[in-house]
């Protein structure tokens, strides 16, 4: 079996953000991140790049699922629905580890989270398939917002927050 070109550049197009996040994260670790009052129960630092992999791919293959199943009105709004929810991830990090602005950051974390489970259920009436993909993913940003929320508490009375 062949994949066919949309299949791999629908696949592989999250992992674009998620390159360019991940520049823009590791100039800032040990800068700033790690110098924040951050919860014990959070993920390693080394975790992140291997968990946003998977689930990019996942959801990167969820959107070819759709691209292909999907018909008409149905296969735009799914996908613009799509869309919006990777602009959203991929501008979590700027604003979180560029710009440093923790509670905008919470903001935004919870536009994406609401975004993603739009997604899920315009997803599976089309392909269940693609919809089950983007679970993990509902998951692990369900506990980022909750991580982004204890690092904002956390360190709110601190410059550049």
């Amino acid at each position: 079996m062949s994949l066919s070109k949309a299949a791999v550049g629908l696949t592989l197009l999250p992992h674009l953000g998620g390159l360019a996040g991940g520049f823009i994260t590791k100039n800032n670790i040990k800068s700033w991140y790690e110098k924040l009052d951050r919860p014990s129960w959070r993920p390693p630092n080394w975790a992140f790049g291997p968990v946003w992999t998977i689930l990019y791919t996942m959801m990167g293959y969820a959107s070819y699922l759709i691209y292909r199943d999907a018909i008409g009105e149905n296969r735009n709004r799914a996908l613009i629905l799509y869309g919006s929810q990777l602009a959203l991830n991929w501008l979590w990090t700027p604003i979180f580890f560029s710009y440093h602005k923790l509670g905008l950051a919470f903001g935004e974390i919870l536009l994406l989270l609401a975004n993603i489970g739009l997604c899920i259920g315009t997803f599976y009436p089309i392909n269940r398939t693609a919809s089950y993909l983007l679970v993990p993913y509902f998951g692990w940003v369900s506990l980022a917002s909750t991580l982004t929320y204890q690092v904002w508490q956390r360190n709110k009375d601190k410059k550049s927050t």
